[in-house]
Formats: structure tokens, C-alpha cells, sequence
């Protein structure tokens, strides 16, 4: 079974992929997230994969389970947890319509992540197509809430990559064409200010705007970045009449950092900015947290197998730790062999630039392929 026998072309997986980038899914809405998880359970269970369809909650959409069918299904093999939500809103494709412009195609998730997690179904594919048995059985997790930091699933991916030898991590390659064999830690703060209210014009004297205050806090806030622990507020929300001095306001900050401990410290410094001693009040609570996750040696050891079959395909794969997070971070520091970001190729996740090389798709399906034929 040699998986370069395979015909990976690029330009067929870029027309099954484009129903998919079309298909707007962001986190928030979670029917809209469940409509693309209606297309993923479809092309598997083409497949042959048995399916199961896990309810959201907490507000979110449902995830999806795919066993594929193997003679030692439901004993440890291989997980692909991947996310199918994104972080645009319903209309950019609108502003990011899916084009085609020399050699990358765009559109919103485009390259976070669902190129990543389409051609691994793709490599899958072609391997059912061919009438092969991958030597491990294989499960596909897709979850509707990576974006926001996966509080509604954590424990749904910990106890499936529980049964499992290896997870395979398809978010977006590194810019320099990597993948990634560890994360830093991340957590998340909500933010409130509660400051008085009053009529802006013929009472302004009396109000408390509590936008002023938050303000005051961003930039408080931020200046508490060093090398070791970084701090930023991405998240702010507040007012209704401009005639009014805002009495509530609502933001989110996110702390990052190398190592755990200097992460703990920052949790620390972040709680202990509560303050209801003025005339406004400051709350800090925190949200969800991503743990640390440092390769260990049974990661370095998937890592030198997908590194070889890079080379074979023809291409370099270096690797490292990473910010940014993904679900990698709960699988790699359960222990469990988890390699990160093996998906396509591109640039500008999360903006109105996003997109992915398309020559990538054929590559990297190659690579998923390799993976799910070798490990044993």
C-alpha cells in the first residue's frame, strides 16, 4: 500500500472543498455551524464511516464522530480532531468571496481549517477508493467551538483521544511550511466595568462612564506584557445613546505564555486587577484555559515518521512549539502522540485575506494519507 500511488489533484479536492468554504460557519451560530457539520457527516459517511452526531450545548453547534470501518474498529488507532468553526461572521463572503487568484483560493475558513480537515477526508477517500486497510482504525472528531477556545468539547476530544495511539491535528501549516510538536498555554478573561449612569448633556458630572474606565484598563492591561507572559484585549463592548454616560461595559482579554508557571502568574496578576473600592467597578473572571503542551518523546517520534514522509512527497516539514492554540494542546499534554498544523498551506487566517496555496492540497493529502497507512 503505497499511499504516493494515490491521484491527489489538487484542482478536484479545490472543487469538493468550495461547498465547504461556502458554507459560512461561525462559532456563534450554531445552526450554521451544524450545516456544515451536515456536510462533513455526508462525504464520510460516503465513505462507509459510521456516524454519529454529538448535540451541542452551552449554545453551540453539535460535533461530529466518524469511525471508518476496520477489522479492529473501536480499539486504539488514529484521531483527527479538527474544528469546522471560524471566526467570520455570516456575509464576509460578501468581502471574502471564494476566487481563485494566481495559484491560492480564498474565502472565509478557508485556511482555518477547513482545507486542512477536507483533504484528510480526501486522503481517506482515496484509500477506501483503492480498496485499502489502514493498518490502525481511524476516527474523525470534528467540534463546532475551537475558535472560542472549546469550551463546550474539551472533555468530548480528551476522552476520545483517550482510546487512541495518535492524533493528527490538521490546522493550518506554519508560514514556513511546519508543523507544530508543542503549544504554549492560553487563557482567557472576561472583563466587566460598572460605572453610573447620567444624561451626557445636562448631567454629565453625575455619570461614571464605565467605557472610560475600561479604557483606562486596555491599556493598563496590555502594559503588562513581558517576553514570558503576553496580555491582550481583543474583545469590547458597551453603550446604547450616545446621550448616555455608559453605566456597564464588557470586554475579553487573552494571556499567553511559554510555560505554565508564567502562566499561572499571569492568571494571578489578572485577578488580582478586581477592584470595587471607586466609583467604578472593575471585575475580572477567568474563562477557559489551554494547558501547556511540551513534546514529549512519543510526539518527537510521530513527528520523525511525518517528517519522512514529507521528504519522500519532496517537501521539508521543520517543526516547534507555537502560540496561537488549538485542541493540539489538550491532546499533547494528556501524553498522547498529537502532531499539529500538517493542514494546507496559505496565509491570513482570520482576516479578510485569508487563503491557501492551492498546489498544498495535494500535498498535504499526500502526508495525511502516509500518516494513516504507516503508523501502526
Amino acid at each position: 500500500m503505497n499511499y504516493q500511488e494515490l491521484p491527489f489533484d489538487s484542482q478536484e479536492i479545490l472543487a469538493g472543498l468550495k461547498p465547504w468554504v461556502l458554507c459560512e460557519s461561525p462559532t456563534y451560530v450554531a445552526s450554521s455551524v451544524d450545516r456544515m457539520m451536515d456536510l462533513a457527516a455526508y462525504e464520510l459517511a460516503a465513505l462507509g464511516a459510521e456516524i454519529e452526531r454529538i448535540p451541542g450545548r452551552m449554545g453551540f453547534g453539535g460535533s461530529l464522530r466518524a469511525r471508518l470501518p476496520h477489522k479492529n474498529m473501536g480499539q486504539p488507532g488514529i484521531l483527527v480532531s479538527g474544528h469546522l468553526d471560524t471566526v467570520h461572521p455570516l456575509g464576509t463572503l460578501e468581502k471574502l468571496p471564494f476566487r481563485i487568484e494566481d495559484g491560492k483560493a480564498y474565502g472565509p475558513g478557508i485556511q482555518d481549517m477547513k482545507g486542512g480537515n477536507y483533504v484528510c477526508v480526501e486522503a481517506l477517500r482515496q484509500i477506501v477508493k483503492a480498496g485499502w486497510e489502514t493498518p490502525l482504525p481511524v476516527t474523525v472528531l470534528f467540534t463546532p467551538d475551537e475558535e472560542v477556545g472549546t469550551p463546550s468539547t474539551r472533555d468530548l476530544i480528551e476522552m476520545e483521544a483517550a482510546r487512541n495511539k495518535y492524533v493528527l491535528v490538521p490546522e493550518p501549516a506554519k508560514p514556513d511550511g511546519g508543523c507544530v510538536t508543542g503549544r504554549y498555554a492560553i487563557a482567557r478573561f472576561d472583563l466587566k466595568t460598572i460605572g453610573r449612569p447620567s444624561h451626557a448633556s445636562w448631567a454629565l458630572k453625575d455619570g461614571r462612564s464605565a467605557i472610560a474606565a475600561m479604557a483606562r484598563k486596555v491599556l493598563e492591561i496590555e502594559a503588562m506584557t513581558t517576553e514570558d507572559c503576553t496580555y491582550s484585549v481583543g474583545v469590547f463592548h458597551a453603550g446604547q445613546w450616545v446621550n448616555c454616560v455608559s453605566s456597564e461595559c464588557v470586554g475579553e482579554a487573552l494571556s499567553m505564555a511559554k510555560r505554565q508557571e508564567d502562566l499561572d502568574k499571569g492568571v494571578e496578576a489578572m485577578l488580582g486587577l478586581n477592584d470595587a473600592s471607586g466609583d467604578v467597578i472593575f471585575e475580572v473572571t477567568r474563562g477557559v484555559t489551554r494547558p501547556v503542551w511540551e513534546p514529549d518523546a512519543g510526539t518527537m517520534a510521530l513527528y520523525e515518521i511525518t517528517k519522512g514522509i514529507a521528504k519522500e512527497i519532496g517537501f521539508d516539514l521543520p517543526h516547534g512549539s507555537a502560540g496561537g492554540g488549538s485542541d493540539g494542546n489538550f491532546t499533547g499534554a494528556m501524553g498522547i502522540p498529537t502532531i499539529d498544523s500538517i493542514g494546507v498551506r496559505g496565509a491570513g487566517l482570520h482576516t479578510l485575506n485569508e487563503h491557501i496555496e492551492i498546489d498544498s492540497l495535494a500535498e498535504r493529502a499526500q502526508l495525511a494519507a502516509g500518516l494513516f497507512l504507516r503508523l501502526d
